[in-house]
């Protein structure tokens, strides 16, 4: 061997190992993208998904393709993401959600960092195509989501709109998740619906109470920050309908915090 090899080859030797990186696609029935969404994250040396005993072909298609799995019963979504970190033994996380998909410049970028930067905790902005339109104002981009974590540095806390505790300095990516939201806008209500709910216990248990006028207050203000403080107006009617969605949500949301006081005599 030359000279020249010998030099090469020790610094092969010295140099740090590739640290294991794992994703985790958290799933309930989600058949009709599990697969593209696992084909999306390849550049990972491990995939697993992680279910919620779906009752359709999610599992079995998931297998197929080449992923790992885990099941457990769902009691809310900060105990699904707890249960998904034990059940793995890894060095990094990425957690992606199965209506999304990575793209190899994420997956470059997410290397790079894992290997040279002392951060154990990323973000991950996220292109979101709402109605399959891409949305680009009134607040879904950048759209920031913690999603890259060192093992064992971070943990979640609340059910609903989860929160990442994290034991170490956090950083943002550069490139983007890209995220097949809503499908249509029936798929959104139901879901706006769902998050209303949630939200309303939650107020209710901070101790916030509303009066008469908050519900309109709100939603107004809630439309003027979307369509304009967030830009809702550059994506046109698409952004004038998801602003006024967005308001209504804001009404009917204190509208059932109302209801919660009132149900519960205060």
């Amino acid at each position: 061997m030359s000279e020249t090899q010998s030099t090469r080859q020790s610094i092969v030797d010295q140099a740090p190992p590739q640290p294991e990186l794992t994703v985790i696609i958290l799933t309930y029935n989600e058949a009709n993208h599990i697969e593209d969404c696992i084909n999306s994250v390849s550049w990972a040396d491990r995939v697993v998904v992680f279910d919620r005993y779906s009752d359709d072909d999610t599992v079995t298609l998931a297998s197929k393709s080449g992923a790992e799995i885990g099941q457990e019963a769902f009691q809310n979504f900060a105990q699904q993401r707890n249960d998904a970190l034990k059940f793995v033994k890894t060095d990094w996380v990425f957690f992606v959600d199965a209506d999304e998909r990575g793209t190899r410049e994420l997956g470059a970028e997410i290397r790079d960092v894992i290997q040279h930067r002392p951060e154990v905790a990323w973000h991950v902005p996220r292109d979101n195509y709402i109605f399959g339109r891409l949305t680009r104002g009134a607040g879904w981009y950048p759209d920031y989501q913690l999603r890259l974590i060192r093992h064992n540095f971070v943990h979640y806390e609340r059910p609903v709109h989860e929160i990442a505790v994290v034991d170490g300095q956090e950083d943002y990516l550069i490139n983007s998740l890209i995220h097949h939201n809503y499908i249509d806008p029936t798929h959104f209500h139901t879901k706006q619906a769902a998050y209303n709910d949630f939200d309303a216990t939650i107020l209710k248990q901070q101790g916030i109470r509303p009066k008469a006028f908050t519900p309109l207050s709100q939603s107004l203000r809630h439309f003027w920050w979307r369509y304009v403080t967030l830009h809702g107006y550059q994506d046109g009617l698409h952004g004038l309908r998801l602003s006024a969605y967005m308001a209504y949500y804001e009404w009917t949301k204190y509208r059932k915090l109302a209801t919660l006081w009132h149900e519960a005599g205060g």
